[in-house]
């Protein structure tokens, strides 16, 4: 899959004449990408590097979707070019290649899904819920195939997040569910399935069971990222789900007071003990701007995730904004990043979002597709 940016910024040629195209080529695999932190020859990204009519033409082939991140990286590529003493104009496409990466030992990847992410907070009332959709929803606006499964069997919202409540998904041959769609990916909720009015009254291994059943019933197609929205807490049921579900990694929301941040620590904590890899924290309703004169002000605090991030040594992914405005358009089924993918309050979860998977690229891949099966056969 490859979603392609190309940008070009005319420059005056410097006077030093033809510059070869291993040249240019060296200084392009020396180049620092910020997101996977190390160079783009390290990370083998470079598909083209050539000069051609005295123009530097650079086509690179990342492990995250790239959509809209040409403007951001061009400006940085020209200034390291320009350091290494090329300063010709810049053809720059940018392509995508996500790759599976590694879960728990003891399970194997879901076919059809490279990845699986679970968002997930200690405690309730963070706007959990928000962030995954959200995050969902800014990788499909970055290029990526994208599913979310509501993993909170007492307390469904996507349905409502989504504009899909009312709605019930079919099923093929009475065995595979269809998912359904809104916004350019694909949803599965319990709560598609029961009477909303009616409360969820299980236990947990009823729940856990209906978990891992709407997972593997869903025929979700082929997937770069499926999300899934944790229940909250660390119980029975989110330790089981752990263990259940091959997960690539996960993504912790808190808020910035320390009660919630003790309780995220617990979260973090449980996804170690089972070997899921913490991609990093989101600290959201980080701050309050004033929609009337602009005060910023942080109500519950300032840094508790940026230390919490640091204490556990994984990356602060981002600091969300408390706008009533996120609240309107999620409750109207129209969540920020579709609402206003233009906004400055839209803009910090399309670079959580960067960086989360930016986070995930950097891990181990999968490779049991590389190893041929063995069987054992008797003479």
């Amino acid at each position: 899959m490859s979603d392609p940016f190309q940008v070009t910024i005319p420059m005056v040629d410097d006077s030093s004449g033809d510059i070869p195209s291993a040249r240019l080529r060296a200084a392009v695999e020396a180049f620092h990408e910020p997101l996977l932190q190390l160079s783009l020859g390290g990370a083998k990204a470079i598909r083209r590097a050539e000069v051609l009519r005295n123009r530097a033409i650079v086509a690179l082939e990342l492990g995250f979707p790239t959509g809209g991140y040409a403007p951001s990286l061009e400006p940085l590529l020209l200034s390291h070019l320009a350091a290494a003493g090329i300063a010709l104009p810049l053809d720059l496409t940018l392509s995508s290649r996500i790759a599976p990466h590694a879960v728990q030992r003891q399970l194997k990847p879901l076919a059809g899904i490279s990845n699986i992410v679970a968002v997930a907070s200690g405690k309730g009332g963070v706007g959990k819920s928000t962030v995954a959709v959200n995050l969902a929803l800014a990788w499909a606006a970055q290029g990526a195939r994208v599913g979310i499964l509501d993993a909170d069997i007492y307390g469904p919202s996507q349905p409502i997040m989504l504009g899909l409540e009312g709605q019930r998904p079919q099923t093929l041959d009475n065995k595979r569910i269809v998912p359904l769609t809104a916004h350019g990916i694909v949803a599965m909720s319990i709560g598609f399935l029961i009477d909303p009015k009616q409360p969820m009254v299980w236990r947990g291994p009823m729940v856990t069971q209906a978990l891992t059943q709407l997972l593997a019933d869903t025929d979700w197609g082929q997937l770069d990222y499926l999300v899934v929205d944790m229940p909250p807490g660390t119980g029975d049921i989110q330790l089981t789900l752990a263990q259940r579900v091959p997960v690539a990694g996960a993504v912790i929301v808190t808020t910035p007071q320390d009660i919630a941040l003790a309780d995220a620590r617990k979260g973090l904590a449980m996804f170690e003990k089972v070997n899921v890899p913490v991609l990093g924290v989101i600290e959201n309703m980080s701050l309050h701007v004033c929609n009337n004169c602009g005060h910023i002000e942080h109500l519950f605090g300032a840094g508790g995730g940026a230390r919490m991030a640091a204490e556990y040594g994984v990356e602060l992914l981002g600091e969300l904004p408390l706008d009533a405005r996120i609240r309107a358009e999620t409750d109207g089924g129209r969540p920020t990043v579709v609402a206003a993918p233009e906004s400055a309050h839209a803009q910090p979860y399309l670079d959580a979002a960067r960086r989360a998977a930016a986070a995930l690229a950097r891990r181990a891949r999968d490779r049991s597709s590389v190893f041929p099966k063995i069987v054992v056969e008797e003479s």
